[in-house]
């Protein structure tokens, strides 16, 4: 280690005697830098070949390291590698400015949750002569000493949670039983520690849209599933973090945190209790009428409903007609189930099925039923209407 730091200040100190020198030669500094980079590591010359040496490989897909310029991959590749050493703060060598440096740190967290002691701030320094980031002192919330540790127990909680997906489960199936764990063991808490990453969600089991969503993206890559971090802001204003997911090649958007009913309670007021499943495998049409992304990164077209969960579990009416959903309400009382949800392919489809539902008398022969097995002269049930996705669930 001594003698990595001794390597680094006469490497710093050739950088700056040259940097002063440029003006005397007509090979840019940024180009010396990288020659004299090279010799010195030996004959390593890109941050890609390092990462290799090293073995500093997560194995993940990485969205936005793909999407970025090409120009920003060495950048991305060092900063990845500083990090993955917990070499908090040094000198930065690729050749990029604040604003990029910005952009590329970024990437490199929204690609990597499983940086889980780096904070979303750092602190960089600016070269005047070249206008380029010198050096970097990234914020960090877990001391060097505690992350090994703290990365069994993150590993070994994850591993609980994939442990009990049936073995040969679909990759929708995985993703579904994620979603559903994540939900049912997190409660959606502001003031919960640590709720920029996924030591909230998988150790403290609180957290916020950010814990929610790189929790989900954490133990998806953990199974070899694509995932990936969403950022931008949600209808009446906010900042939010969601997810992406790809299934037999086509994308598809998921927001684990609007899919918790206590977030939903607090955004809605709503009655009910129930898992939300709008935002699980939904389409961009879907999504968007809520969450705006932030265009930070190239999205991909996400237009499939192929693993929409209401057409999946025959919950989906393309259109009304009364008889096929009356028969649905008879069938879901005689059933003994809890409740009954019903989703709508347009708004006339739903706002025609909400009024006979409620005002038409649809639902008289459903209530007798229930009042004669139960020996009550008189049934009350709740429902929620949802005209965002043209949702009614009704709870008997």
């Amino acid at each position: 280690m001594k003698r990595h730091r001794i390597l680094h200040f006469f490497l710093d100190l050739l950088i700056v005697l040259l940097a002063a020198a440029v003006c005397l030669t007509i090979m840019p500094a940024g180009e010396i830098v990288r020659r004299i980079r090279y010799v010195w590591s030996g004959g390593i010359g890109t941050w890609e070949e390092t990462a290799v040496r090293e073995g500093i490989d997560s194995g993940v897909e990485e969205y936005y390291y793909e999407n970025l310029p090409e120009e920003f991959h060495e950048a991305y590749r060092e900063i990845y590698v500083h990090i993955m050493k917990d070499e908090d703060t040094g000198p930065l060598y690729s050749e990029i400015t604040v604003d990029d440096f910005w952009k590329t740190y970024y990437a490199v967290l929204a690609d990597h949750p499983e940086i889980f002691w780096i904070d979303t701030s750092a602190q960089i320094q600016e070269s005047g002569l070249t206008k380029k980031v010198v050096s970097y002192k990234f914020d960090t919330t877990v001391p060097a000493e505690s992350r090994a540790s703290m990365r069994q127990s993150i590993e070994s909680a994850a591993d609980a949670c994939i442990g009990q997906i049936p073995e040969g489960a679909s990759d929708y199936d995985k993703i579904k039983f994620v979603y559903e764990y994540i939900i049912d063991s997190t409660e959606y808490d502001a003031s919960g520690a640590d709720n920029q990453n996924i030591q909230s969600v998988l150790l403290n089991r609180r957290s916020v849209c950010a814990g929610y969503a790189k929790a989900f993206q954490y133990v998806l890559n953990r199974m070899g599933l694509f995932c990936t971090y969403i950022t931008g802001t949600i209808k009446g204003g906010g900042d939010h973090g969601w997810s992406m997911v790809r299934i037999d090649g086509q994308y598809y958007y998921v927001d684990v945190t609007w899919g918790d009913p206590v977030f939903a309670n607090q955004m809605d007021g709503a009655a009910s209790h129930a898992m939300n499943y709008n935002y699980l495998c939904c389409t961009e049409k879907d999504l968007f009428k809520t969450h705006t992304p932030d265009g930070s990164i190239l999205l991909p077209p996400c237009t499939s409903d192929d693993y929409n969960y209401y057409i999946r579990n025959n919950m989906y009416y393309e259109t009304f007609d009364y008889d096929t959903v009356y028969n649905r309400v008879m069938e879901s009382v005689w059933a003994g189930e809890e409740n009954i949800v019903m989703k709508f392919g347009s708004g006339d489809a739903y706002e025609q099925a909400k009024y006979e539902l409620f005002q038409g008398g649809l639902l008289n022969d459903a209530g007798q039923y229930l009042m004669e097995i139960n020996g009550v002269s008189q049934w009350n049930y709740r429902y929620n209407t949802d005209e965002t996705f043209c949702l009614i669930t009704i709870y008997w």
